[in-house]
């Protein structure tokens, strides 16, 4: 057995004379176990966070979206369409246009996006399941599927043909118009559905079949705004976005589900790194009191060190005990922390120990990659620690 190593171990599990050094070796103990604990807590509450986040997003986002590289618009000719559904990796497809517009209902006004999708949308995204009244549009009507704030803000429901819902869109064209009643093109639908996603989606998007779209913005037959995808399982994006890019040409850019909403998945990295951040901070706190104690453990054993050295052990390796010691504690309070806490995420995850509304649990999440993190945190953090404390037994040696 390697010398330094059965020494450290003898030291850290043996009790000192001095009752001070045992206490000063406890609560170093306690900080290693206390600040991973925290760490793969906090890690975990904010790795559910995102998921619960992204799960919103996800449920209405595509795999990937075709945009025009310029303008609103691009052409999506017969052709182009039989080519991309000849891509392999591609299980549904969806044309889409969006655009601004305004909406009136019974004096009451607010602005949207209308956006016109295809019958293959609903293969694409499953957003007929967050329907909360109502029914999805049927594509020969005027009729959309609205959002629940935008029901809630002008007081429309479902099925009101007494009260029709008045989609107002700038008309196209140059120079102004003296007529206001020249100005804009404008229908009257019925709301089919109102969904619910969430706060944000619920306030933007009313849904309205393709060609009534297209008819209410004025634009040519095979004009869009965008193509939504649904990708086969297993199906690689980059091979794909180099078939799309070949089939549709320069024309369009293609984004995948990250890019679409690189503003959250931006946020959310930046909080959990802050988050991150601040919390190994006050593990490098709790870390003073290992250094702490390992130099109140040189002091004390200033005669052994001595005796080790007439005995022919060289200063490295002297050092070498008390670093390996400094490991060991680290190490060990940190994996007690880690299992502790795992424990404490399981618990949560089956049992919703800690809610935020009487229906929803706090979402936490138990990732390979936060064990990881928290651990390699734990012993580069501790390894700095005890070489710190350990370089004290060379002035131990000269007193």
């Amino acid at each position: 057995m390697n010398f330094p190593f059965y020494i450290a171990r003898r030291y850290l599990f043996s009790k000192s004379s001095n009752n001070a050094i045992n206490i000063i070796t406890i609560i170093a103990a306690i900080g290693v176990f206390a600040g991973a604990f925290a760490l793969f807590i906090v890690l975990s509450g904010f790795t559910g966070l995102k998921d619960f986040s992204l799960s919103f997003s996800n449920q209405y986002d595509p795999d990937l979206k075709v945009l025009p590289s310029s303008g609103k618009t691009f052409s999506f000719s017969a052709e182009e369409r039989e080519r991309l559904k000849n891509i392999n990796g591609i299980l549904h497809f969806s044309e889409v246009i969006e655009e601004r517009v305004f909406l009136t209902f019974r004096s009451k006004n607010k602005t949207a996006y209308i956006k016109g999708v295809d019958g293959n949308f609903l293969k694409v995204n499953k957003l007929d399941s967050a329907l909360v009244r109502g029914t999805w549009f049927h594509p020969e009507e005027s009729q959309v599927v609205i959002g629940n704030n935008i029901s809630r803000e002008l007081n429309l429901g479902v099925f009101d043909y007494m009260s029709l819902l008045e989609i107002l869109v700038p008309r196209p064209g140059t120079g102004q118009e003296l007529d206001p009643t020249r100005a804009f093109n404008s229908e009257r639908v019925v709301a089919s559905g109102i969904y619910s996603i969430n706060e944000e989606l619920d306030d933007k998007f009313i849904f309205a079949p393709l060609e009534f779209t297209r008819d209410l913005l004025s634009l040519k037959p095979n004009e869009v705004t965008g193509i939504e995808l649904k990708l086969s399982p297993g199906a690689n994006p980059e091979t794909i976005k180099a078939d799309i890019r070949a089939s549709l040409g320069e024309q369009v850019e293609i984004k995948n589900r990250a890019q679409l909403n690189d503003a959250l998945y931006k946020m959310l990295n930046t909080e959990n790194l802050a988050v991150y951040l601040i919390f190994t901070l006050v593990l490098i706190i709790a870390l003073f009191n290992v250094v702490g104690s390992i130099i109140m453990v040189i002091l004390d054993k200033r005669e052994n060190i001595k005796t080790l050295h007439s005995l022919g052990a060289a200063p490295n390796q002297i050092r070498n005990i008390f670093f390996t010691q400094g490991v060991f504690m680290t190490v060990l309070g940190g994996t007690i922390g880690i299992l502790c806490s795992l424990a404490l995420v399981y618990l949560q995850l089956e049992y919703d120990l800690v809610m935020i509304t009487p229906s929803l649990a706090y979402p936490v999440a138990i990732t390979w990659e936060n064990v990881i993190i928290v651990m390699v945190t734990i012993t580069s953090l501790g390894m700095m620690a005890s070489w710190i404390a350990a370089s004290r037994s060379k002035k131990a040696l000269e007193a």
